[in-house]
């Protein structure tokens, strides 16, 4: 038994060392610079040890703005995207001419470059000296008045952010979902419609329990994916979303590091801390949750 042990960690070694060299060290390296005050990024010194790092970014109104808007893209976009890839995923399993092409074609958004994505949003939904754009033209047509949903109001612009971000995620999440669909018994579905059950409920009391892991494991991705999101709102505003005011935290944290504000280790890594207790607090009510529902 004790040699058979010794075999099991000689295998899991590689993937040990690599996780301690690139993830714990790391994280424990972030931690000790988040304490550092009065770091000079020049010479390697810092003035003291403390909390003031966390104070200053707490106190930023920058960092405050970033919050809003990542909190707003998590609460919007992960059960919003979940659920469609849900109804969407029925739909497909639910039809045989086609299902192939329709599965190919919802998947499309997911391999297509996400810069190149949000360049196409920018030009449906950004006026410009020359034209409002494609979705201004289909309100105009309903007589609305047109918006310019990438300078204009703020709640514009999350609208655009959240239907990007939406449309960049969905495919994978239909993805998992067919399959999921695909991997249950038919004998349940078959003893159901013997007993003349309505098709709600058998969505509801076989569909949902038999495909539930897989939905929590997407909720839970979900919101990790939507507190690090940055390269969504690089693609559609640009490298300064501060002027744009629809910065995200990890873009906070980019700016710090390498922006026009950059050269601030510490503040960069305190930022990254809160964000690290954000993040690791959602995904262990969700993991608290799943479990309470499995023991149901």
């Amino acid at each position: 038994m004790k040699k058979n042990s010794g075999k099991a960690w000689l295998y899991l070694l590689p993937a040990l060392l690599f996780l301690i060299v690139f993830m714990v060290y790391p994280l424990i390296d972030v931690f000790i610079y988040s304490l550092e005050e009065g770091f000079n990024f020049a010479s390697q010194t810092y003035s003291g040890v403390g909390l003031y790092n966390f104070s200053y970014v707490l106190h930023d109104p920058y960092f405050l703005q970033a919050v809003k808007n990542t909190f707003l893209l998590v609460i919007i976009t992960v059960p919003v995207s979940t659920g469609l890839a849900l109804l969407i995923s029925v739909g497909l399993s639910s039809i045989k001419p086609l299902r192939d092409l329709y599965q190919t074609i919802y998947f499309l958004p997911y391999v297509t470059n996400t810069l190149a994505v949000g360049l196409v949003f920018m030009i449906l939904f950004q006026k410009t000296e020359y034209t409002d754009g494609l979705v201004n033209l289909v309100i105009e047509w309903f007589g609305g008045s047109s918006v310019d949903f990438i300078d204009g109001p703020y709640w514009a612009k999350m609208f655009v952010l959240c239907f990007y971000t939406i449309w960049v995620v969905m495919p994978f999440k239909i993805l998992v979902l067919t399959s999921a669909l695909a991997s249950v018994n038919q004998d349940y579905y078959k003893a159901a419609r013997v007993d003349g059950t309505p098709k709600l409920r058998i969505f509801t009391r076989i569909t949902l329990p038999m495909i539930s892991p897989m939905i929590f494991y997407l909720v839970i991705t979900g919101f990790i994916g939507a507190f690090k999101a940055y390269s969504d709102a690089v693609a559609l505003f640009g490298t300064d979303l501060n002027a744009a005011g629809m910065n995200t935290i990890v873009g906070y944290v980019y700016d710090m590091l390498y922006g026009d504000s950059g050269g601030y280790p510490s503040y960069a890594s305190a930022a990254a801390i809160l964000l690290f207790a954000i993040v690791l607090t959602v995904t262990c009510i969700n993991l608290l949750v799943s479990r309470k529902n499995k023991v149901r």
